[in-house]
């Protein structure tokens, strides 16, 4: 049965339905094209709120070792 999924190519921000790539170069999977298609913003989005809890931890750290 095939993999009706959908996945993103890192190296060139191609989306496909399947697993066409090797791991080290796929993102997914994604139910729809268009969640695909938003791969890196989702990632982007991701990034910034554990950035932001990073500096939290840091904060509540900093704090307790003075």
């Amino acid at each position: 049965m095939p993999d009706r999924r959908w996945y993103v190519n890192t190296a060139t921000g191609q989306v496909a339905q399947g697993k066409l790539w090797p791991d080290t170069c796929r993102l997914g999977p994604y139910a729809t094209r268009e969640d695909a298609e938003d791969a890196w913003a989702t990632v982007e989005e991701r990034n910034r709120a554990w950035d932001e809890d990073d500096r939290e931890w840091r904060r509540w750290y900093d704090d307790d070792a003075q």
